[in-house]
């Protein structure tokens, strides 16, 4: 069976640097794809190429028996395209990259943190925000080409779109609502979900790019008495925030950084502690050194401000939690 060449650079980079996360930042690609690519070879070949222990990763005779065959393709294929104008992986890396485009939501969310620290470490990648509001929408955007990369709950995409993405855990972030300033509940310095009961609450129903962010309120108010509102027009900026909520009254539901909002009042809920779990999502196969920032940020982020400690009586779907875990 013919061995495909982009997995014969993948068994040389960690034949070379007896080592997966090494051989994975040489390709500028991520390890569980790296991983990937050579299983997938070994079973195309029937041959176990490595044996990996806990502490080392060495090859097989087999392995070592590949090896030269492994760099011939390799360099014939180099050259055939450098023959053609199009120069080899090596050429193709210097090459300027274009502009690394980022969904961050809205302003004041944790994705706007990470994009900051990313900038910081990768002083000379172009990331740029774009502001798509879900991830449902954000995830055709990035499967269609035209974003690279977004944060939300990867648990409430489709199967089909989620197969065709990679995520990274950011945070289990703790859920809120906004009320009237006047609103009954607005003196307590957080809401019980119990207080909501005979409330409804406005979720983005209806809005076909925020599906996700509607279902994870659909179980989280299953069986607590409160009833997600009927679709309406988004209210885009604080103004016609203001306005729709002085006429609706209804309360919405959000994240602890929501923005501040005028003559409105962000409370958290607990009892329990409901969490919205959020992943720095992007497209498979995306190389480029700002997503590598970005990846480098969220992981920083989440250990120096303990995003991803799950507290103990916090709520989350048992998807959510899995794909969470699991990662």
């Amino acid at each position: 069976m013919p061995a495909d060449p982009r997995l014969l650079r993948a068994f040389l980079a960690v034949a070379e640097e007896l080592h997966f996360t090494r051989a994975a930042s040489r390709l500028h690609v991520a390890q569980q794809a790296l991983s990937r690519d050579v299983r997938r070879l070994e079973r195309e070949l029937g041959s176990e190429l490595f044996a990996r222990t806990t502490r080392q990763v060495t090859l097989t005779s087999d392995g070592v028996r590949l090896l030269p065959y492994a760099r011939r393709v390799v360099e014939a294929q180099d050259a055939l395209l450098s023959a053609f104008g199009r120069g080899g992986p090596a050429r193709q890396r210097s090459a300027p990259e274009a502009p690394l485009l980022v969904d961050i939501n809205s302003a004041g969310l944790i994705s706007g943190l990470v994009l900051d620290r990313a900038r910081e470490l990768a002083p000379d990648s172009e990331l740029m925000a774009r502001f798509e509001s879900g991830l449902t929408g954000a995830a055709q955007e990035m499967l269609a080409g035209r974003l690279d990369a977004s944060f939300g709950r990867f648990a409430g995409l489709d199967p089909a779109v989620r197969a065709r993405l990679e995520q990274q855990p950011v945070r289990y972030e703790p859920m809120a609502v906004v009320l009237p300033a006047d609103h009954r509940l607005a003196a307590l310095d957080a809401v019980p979900l119990d207080a909501l009961a005979g409330e409804t609450v406005y979720a983005g129903a209806g809005n076909p790019r925020t599906l996700e962010w509607t279902d994870l309120a659909v179980r989280l108010f299953d069986g607590r008495g409160i009833e997600v509102a009927s679709p309406a027009p988004v209210a885009i900026g604080a103004e016609e925030f203001r306005r729709v909520m002085a006429r609706t009254r209804t309360p919405v539901l959000a994240v602890v950084d929501f923005p501040a909002m005028p003559e409105s009042v962000l409370r958290p809920l607990v009892d329990p502690v409901p969490l919205s779990p959020v992943s720095l999502v992007w497209r498979k196969g995306l190389v480029h050194s700002g997503l590598d920032a970005l990846r480098r940020a969220a992981r920083e982020l989440a250990g120096e401000k303990g995003w991803l400690h799950r507290p103990a009586h916090g709520w989350i779907p048992a998807t959510d939690a899995l794909i969470m875990k699991c990662h």
